[in-house]
């Protein structure tokens, strides 16, 4: 275990994440105190110059309730987006304020799961986080809730932090809230103990994972920052999952929380994005031969290999790529509309090009647009 920690304390680049019970009182609006509190530590950490932090920061519909006189969060899209409106506002002034005590910038990063899984969004996003680091800003991101749709959903953003710590190639990715590590029960109850360290998915396998905090305000739990974490450290990037509270002692790499090790490597970011925040627009069925073209030789989806088209999805929109049993096999961003599909349905770029011009011949889904979902 302390092999570990030497690992933790010895980050340079770190993403911390931190949910809106963290930020806010449980009727709604920001507490100053625990902001405040939360920017001591994180301006410490910094100080030095040798670490870089990003804080991914959920909270702005939390801080929003309170001065739109809503008693909680509201369950329909609209009042949630109302909210977030105010109250990114006041969660980034918090922010800026607090941080000006020690002389720190801050800049904003409002992200979508769209914007994400598009090479040049996703090219851009990442320059960005780069210089505001390289110029000594420190980037406050958050997901664009005012004009998301189903990502508003998207777990309290815990998911979103596990993707923006592969973004910006982060050597820890640290996942903050109310509770102070995973439990092998109901933390509530006696007899249950912290878990420490999490080699693989098989070590959670047994154990009873919580849902939505107390609070009330967020819409996060432990179910989605264990998600968040298990996306991460297939990623290559270890994960430490701790209370709010502890956040001074897991940077500096204490026996707090529980330490999540890599399981896998690093690998393009963008198709991180694509298989795990992307929601498909329709999709494309798949003859025999282009399932095993996709998902053994990771070759691109041809027009001559797609048997079915579903769905009402634009150029550049992310699809599901199914087999004949409507399994998906693979996620991509499709390079057609799907009103011009079915005529290309079995057809090779080389007949297309003949009948409708050149810019037919190419492939529907580009490899390097493509994931596969599984080996």
């Amino acid at each position: 275990m302390a092999g570990a920690r030497q690992v933790v304390g010895e980050a340079r680049r770190i993403v911390v994440k931190v949910g809106s019970s963290s930020l806010t009182t449980a009727a709604g609006g920001l507490d100053a105190d625990r902001v405040d509190a939360l920017v001591d530590v994180l301006a410490r950490v910094r100080s030095g110059g040798a670490r870089e932090l990003v804080l991914v920061s959920s909270g702005a519909i939390a801080a929003g309730l309170a001065p739109l006189g809503l008693a909680r969060r509201p369950r329909d899209l609209a009042r949630q987006q109302a909210a977030a409106s105010v109250g990114q506002g006041l969660l980034m002034a918090r922010y800026t304020a607090s941080f000006a005590r020690y002389g720190v910038r801050v800049g904003q990063v409002l992200l979508t799961s769209d914007d994400m899984s598009r090479r040049a969004h996703h090219r851009n996003a990442s320059r960005t986080l780069d210089k505001l680091l390289a110029m000594g800003a420190f980037p406050v991101v958050n997901e664009n809730d005012t004009v998301a749709t189903d990502e508003i959903r998207f777990g309290d953003n815990d998911r979103l932090a596990a993707l923006v710590a592969h973004l910006v190639r982060a050597d820890l990715l640290v996942l903050l809230s109310d509770v102070d590590g995973v439990y092998d029960g109901d933390p509530a109850r006696p007899g249950t103990a912290r878990i420490a360290q999490v080699r693989g998915p098989g070590d959670l396998a047994h154990t009873e994972i919580g849902s939505a905090g107390k609070a009330g305000v967020g819409t996060g739990g432990m179910v989605t920052k264990v998600e968040a974490a298990r996306i991460a450290a297939a990623a290559g990037v270890p994960v430490v999952l701790t209370s709010t509270v502890h956040a001074g002692d897991a940077l500096a790499g204490a026996d707090t929380g529980t330490y999540f090790h890599p399981t896998g490597r690093r690998s393009a970011d963008r198709l991180l994005w694509l298989q795990h925040a992307s929601t498909p627009q329709g999709s494309l069925t798949l003859d025999d031969g282009a399932v095993r073209a996709v998902v053994e030789r990771r070759k691109s989806l041809l027009p001559a290999g797609i048997a079915g088209v579903e769905g009402a999805f634009s150029a550049g929109d992310p699809v599901e790529l199914r087999d004949h049993a409507g399994r998906p096999v693979a996620r991509g961003l499709v390079n057609f509309d799907a009103k011009e599909i079915p005529r290309l349905i079995g057809r090779s770029t080389h007949d297309l090009a003949r009948d409708l011009g050149p810019a037919y011949e190419r492939e529907v889904v580009h490899r390097d647009d493509l994931v596969v979902l599984y080996p």
